[in-house]
């Protein structure tokens, strides 16, 4: 049955950060509703882009642009209403802005994606890993 769905009713069924749910699926990729609280993990994912539009809140989005110099950081503020694209390989941290405010977004991603990407494994990953994602 083809119904609407209501993007905030789904995001209040959770309070948790950092645990994305599976909204719908289109063409391979998955709509995934994620709340985010102060910093994520710095990961890329190798082979996939990655989409987050900012439905409540706002985003700070950290950005390694040349992985030869991991210094150099660029940041931006994604505001509710906007989105952005974080190109496949680009190293990158979401996080709530501020730190400790809570940021609500949609996600665009190939199905089966890990939340974490190349992080998975590492000591900061180890508790923010999603491997099955529940579908809400």
């Amino acid at each position: 049955m083809i119904d609407p769905i209501n993007i905030a009713e789904k995001l209040a069924t959770f309070e948790d950060a950092f645990n994305p749910r599976i909204l719908a699926e289109c063409n391979g990729h998955e709509v995934r509703a994620a709340k985010l609280r102060g910093p994520f993990v710095w990961h890329a994912h190798a082979d996939d882009d990655e989409l987050f539009l900012v439905v409540d809140g706002a985003m700070l989005m950290k950005l390694r642009e040349d992985p030869a110099d991991p210094e150099a950081v660029r940041t931006l503020v994604v505001r509710e209403g906007e989105f952005i694209l974080i190109p496949r390989g680009v190293e990158h941290l979401p996080s709530s802005h501020p730190p400790e405010s809570t940021c609500s977004v949609l996600i665009f991603e190939p199905a089966g994606v890990v939340n974490t990407g190349t992080a998975t494994g590492t000591a900061d990953a180890t508790n923010l890993t999603r491997d099955a994602l529940e579908r809400i």
